[in-house]
């Protein structure tokens, strides 16, 4: 029985290039919500890995793959044997304002939408995927941030997590959004903050990373938090690469992402 009240999902007939497309109606949403996913090609695929990938400010479900060509790339790693298979999930964030910051609000729970209803959504209607799948998440800007406060917060759902530029504090959204910040404020305040989320649920981090560019506006943010981890002694990995806070930037570095991920999955 589908835990959607309704659920579409596209028809292979015309898909293109491995990429599916739902909508289910979300009881944390109030309203519904879309997911793209990339299926690796072949017919015996089974329990096979899910990364749940997030988009930034501005973005949508379709974004991650019409900027970078994710599904594209995942297809060729995969047929290289560069990566072992896997399915990856791009959801929506919730189509808030500039962007939700996959936070719960008084009306939706984006964060609830991410955890819960994206994760069934996919096990529901890709049977590639099971309930043991190994989890990642990961995510580029308000999407680092959701993939790196969610990925701990809920770190025993989860085998490895990883931000891409990622904001650190909810205080730099409002370099990004027109929103007033006074909306996004949050009753648990570690919420707001990378940090504060990893020192909460510190006997919980799965493996992580982040990374940032050399020129990116939220590069002192990163550093900050690399320096914070370090003074606790917290596991971690912290990469700086040339660029900024851009599409070319992401559309290379998510491969260090992937590859993360696939030692992961490799260790098993």
């Amino acid at each position: 029985m589908s835990k959607f009240k309704t659920v579409e999902i596209s028809d292979p007939r015309f898909e293109a290039n491995n990429l599916r497309h739902i909508t289910v109606k979300s009881k944390n949403l109030s309203h519904r919500g879309d997911i793209s996913v990339f299926v690796p090609p072949g017919v015996d695929h089974k329990d096979l890995p899910i990364t749940i990938l997030l988009h930034g400010v501005y973005g949508s479900h379709w974004i991650w793959s019409q900027k970078t060509g994710i599904h594209l790339k995942m297809n060729s790693w995969i047929e290289q044997n560069i990566l072992s298979p896997m399915v990856v999930v791009m959801p929506s964030d919730g189509l808030w304002g500039d962007g939700s910051g996959y936070l719960p609000h008084q009306e939706s729970n984006f964060e609830k939408w991410i955890i819960e209803d994206v994760f069934n959504a996919t096990l529901e209607l890709i049977p590639q995927t099971s309930k043991q799948s190994q989890l990642f998440i990961a995510g580029l800007s308000m999407g680092g941030f959701g993939a790196l406060r969610l990925g701990i917060k809920y770190g025993s759902m989860f085998s490895g997590v990883s931000g891409l530029s990622s904001i650190t504090q909810l205080e730099e959204m409002k370099s990004f959004i027109e929103e007033d910040l006074t909306l996004l404020k949050q009753d648990q305040t570690e919420n707001e903050s990378v940090f504060d989320t990893i020192v909460k649920y510190k006997n919980q981090i799965p493996k992580f990373r982040f990374d940032c560019g050399l020129s990116d506006p939220l590069l002192a943010g990163n550093r900050k938090l690399h320096t914070q981890l370090n003074e606790l002694a917290i596991p971690h990995i912290y990469e700086e690469y040339p660029g900024g806070h851009e599409w070319e930037y992401w559309e290379k570095h998510i491969k260090d992402t992937m590859l993360f991920f696939n030692q992961l999955i490799l260790k098993k």
